[in-house]
């Protein structure tokens, strides 16, 4: 026997989808029904004319359709405001504003709103071009070549600057690539400065390169900075070749103008026919006076020569306070006393550190000797720094302008380059060396800051 499945077929659903406006009539529409038909019930089961029925019909349902008409309008109309509102910020157009803002009113509290919305955007984007205009501006005036590069390597922003440098204008310029414009090196060296060599169609010399990232427009775009660093150089080179100048003119005049005198006085008395009795005497301390003259010129110009051949650091580890504890007992004419710090271990050249600290205990000692003060010696550290710092109860320094200039120094028989090789240590191992007078009591205070 046999049976037969009977195939199902799903029946069709319709759905449909009122839009916002004819939800809002037919709802209105709705709501006013049951008021209509039991108006029009009692109209046509009273005992009314057959006219006045169809004139009070006609009047109930036109009042019915134009309040339900005009609620449609009511609900619809503001929300369209809105939307065109909504519409012109979105693009761009901060000038429209909406009407009836009601303090009472819930929809003219959010055309208030709305509205004040768009005052604030007016505001930001006059603000915006109001920046853009002066970074274009600035760009344009600065002596500093800048570039922008797409990920493709492609030039999307110059400046003046810039311009001069490849000697094309930016319409030129432009579109092409790194390798096309001699930009190959300085873009591929990732974020960061450094310092380069390099020839240019506008210049050659040493440059400073810093690159970094930014966007525009949503895309991101690598920034590039080339400063010209040979005129600075210059510059500063001259200053330091005239102090140096200065300081040598200096210590070669103090020693020639007595070695000229007494040279000129040696040879005017060997000269004379009739010689004094103890002319032999005179002569030995003219020769004593010239030669201790040219010894202090030979020291001079070997503690320049020792400034001039600083060698590099050789970092190994170093126990700070072994090191510190072995600083401070080496000095015999004063004990230093030591305020221990934290136990640490650095990567540094020992001797010159050592080196280092010796030279600041020393001029410590030296100011604290003609006062009968002490001198301490102490360490911290600071963040990612070790601070090390030897404080003297001297009578301090009346000018600290001069401190780190070569050969500049206020002690009788200094040869003024312990700071200035102390300060080069420092800054070979990456930190830096101040001396300042102390504000809470007379003396001086060194602080060696050196990362850990």
């Amino acid at each position: 026997m046999l049976i037969k499945e009977e195939t199902r077929k799903p029946k069709a659903e319709i759905h449909f989808r009122l839009s916002h406006e004819r939800r809002v009539f037919v709802m209105a529409f709705v709501a006013g029904l049951p008021g209509a038909v039991i108006a029009l019930i009692l109209l046509w089961t009273g005992s009314f004319t057959p006219k006045v029925q169809w004139t009070l019909t006609v009047l109930i349902v036109t009042v019915w359709l134009g309040m339900v008409s005009s609620l449609r309008q009511r609900v619809v109309f503001p929300l369209q405001t809105l939307s065109n509102l909504l519409a012109a910020l979105r693009e761009g157009d901060y000038s429209i504003r909406g009407r009836d803002a009601r303090s009472t009113d819930a929809l003219g509290e959010v055309t208030r709103e709305v509205n004040a919305l768009a005052q604030t955007l007016r505001e930001q984007r006059l603000d915006a071009l109001e920046a853009t205009a002066l970074l274009r501006k600035v760009m344009e005036e600065i002596d500093v070549a800048v570039f922008a590069f797409d990920a493709d390597h492609k030039l999307r922003l110059v400046n003046r600057a810039g311009e001069r440098l490849l000697n094309m204008p930016s319409e030129r310029l432009l579109g092409l690539r790194a390798e096309e414009i001699g930009l190959a090196d300085c873009l591929h060296e990732g974020e960061g400065s450094r310092l380069m060599d390099a020839v240019f169609p506008g210049g050659s010399g040493r440059w400073e390169v810093r690159r970094s990232m930014f966007r525009q427009g949503g895309l991101p775009l690598r920034l590039m900075v080339l400063s010209d660093l040979t005129r600075p150089l210059r510059e500063e080179e001259l200053k330091a070749w005239q102090r140096i100048v200065r300081v040598i003119g200096h210590e070669l005049n103090n020693s020639l103008t007595p070695i000229k005198s007494i040279s000129g006085s040696l040879t005017s008395l060997l000269q004379r026919e009739s010689r004094p009795a103890d002319w032999e005497e005179d002569v030995h301390r003219g020769l004593a006076v010239i030669g201790s003259r040219s010894e202090s010129l030979g020291r001079f110009m070997a503690a320049y020569a020792q400034l001039a051949k600083l060698p590099q650091p050789r970092f190994e580890s170093v126990d700070v306070s072994a090191l510190m504890r072995r600083v401070a007992g080496l000095e015999t004419r004063l004990e230093v006393s030591l305020q221990p710090g934290p136990e640490l271990t650095i990567r540094a050249d020992s001797d010159q550190i050592e080196q280092l600290l010796i030279n600041l205990i020393r001029n410590a000692v030296d100011a604290s000797l003609e006062t009968g003060g002490g001198v301490r010696l102490g360490w911290k550290r600071s963040g990612a720094y070790l601070d090390i710092f030897v404080q003297d109860d001297g009578p301090g320094l009346s000018n600290t302008a001069n401190l780190f200039v070569p050969f500049f120094t206020t002690k009788p028989g200094g040869s003024g380059i312990g700071l200035v090789l102390s300060r080069q240590i420092a800054e070979a191992h990456g930190g830096s060396l101040t001396l300042d007078n102390r504000e809470d009591a007379p003396g001086c205070e060194a602080r060696l800051r050196l990362p850990i």
